[in-house]
Formats: structure tokens, sequence, C-alpha cells
């Protein structure tokens, strides 16, 4: 037979002494919390800038056909 734990428990608690400190559950929650903090402060650190292009460049044409995109639509057979 085993012996009979030394350890004097009352109604409802674990037979396992309390430890002071971190367990492991405890340093797990502590740890998302951190990552959780982390995350958020970039979204919240920066505000919104305004549309530096002027009307003259919104109007511009961008795309332009050359020979590296047509060859690109010819590889791809678009």
């Amino acid at each position: 037979m085993s012996k009979p734990s030394k350890i004097q428990t009352l109604k409802g608690e674990s037979k396992s002494p309390k430890v002071k400190g971190l367990d492991r559950r405890r340093f797990f929650m502590m740890g998302g919390s951190a990552v959780a903090a982390a995350a958020i402060v970039p979204m919240t650190g920066t505000e919104a800038e305004a549309d530096s292009e002027s009307q003259a460049d919104r109007v511009k044409a961008r795309y332009r056909l050359t020979d590296h995109v047509k060859n690109f639509y010819r590889v791809n057979r678009y």
C-alpha cells in the first residue's frame, strides 16, 4: 500500500502546495497578452495622410505598351 500524503488538505484543495511565482498557465497568458498588445500598438500609432497626387498626375496616361510588355503577352498568350 502507498503511504498517505503528509500534506493536510482542506475540501476542494489540491494535494500539492501552492507555489509562489509563475506557473505554466499564467506564463502563457501573460505571453499572449504581450503579443496582442504589441500587435495593436502599430495600428493605433499612425495618422491618416492626405493624397499628395495632383489633378494632372491623376489624369495622365500610365500604361505604355513597351517591348517587354508585348513579350509578356506573347509568351503567356493573353
